[in-house]
């Protein structure tokens, strides 16, 4: 698991229980996974389709840091698959995990598009081919 941002719990993070707020965490793994998949089709037009069962494994407090990691499970003609955990940095125990999320590449009307990768690829990468 590669772990890409890192976010810190504040006060309107938290539910009534004052912890971190699930729909919050949701919320930060969805932007993560599309700023992942724009990165890596390297297309503006992508969605979020579908996230599979989600498992809160434990919870974060009010200061602490929480970091999302994505990984690819699979890519598709037009969808890149997948997962993410979150864990706590300092702790590096596990608050989430999502086995599936599938993100797909539209066209300009919309529709699904093919975005012609097959492997993960790094910017840096990209950048020494230029």
């Amino acid at each position: 698991m590669r772990y890409h941002t890192r976010k810190i719990v504040k006060p309107g993070d938290l539910n009534p229980n004052e912890t971190l707020f699930g729909g919050r965490l949701l919320e930060w793994i969805d932007e993560e996974a599309a700023l992942y998949a724009v990165i890596q089709l390297e297309s503006k037009r992508v969605v979020t389709k579908f996230m599979s069962e989600i498992n809160f494994v434990s919870s974060a407090v009010q200061g602490d840091i929480v970091e999302i990691g994505m990984d690819v499970v699979n890519f598709g003609r037009s969808s890149l698959i997948l997962t993410c955990e979150v864990r706590n940095k300092l702790t590096r125990k596990t608050i989430i995990k999502v086995e599936k999320i599938t993100m797909v590449n539209l066209d300009e009307n919309g529709k699904p598009a093919p975005h012609g990768k097959t492997k993960i690829e790094f910017v840096k990468d990209r950048l020494a081919q230029n």
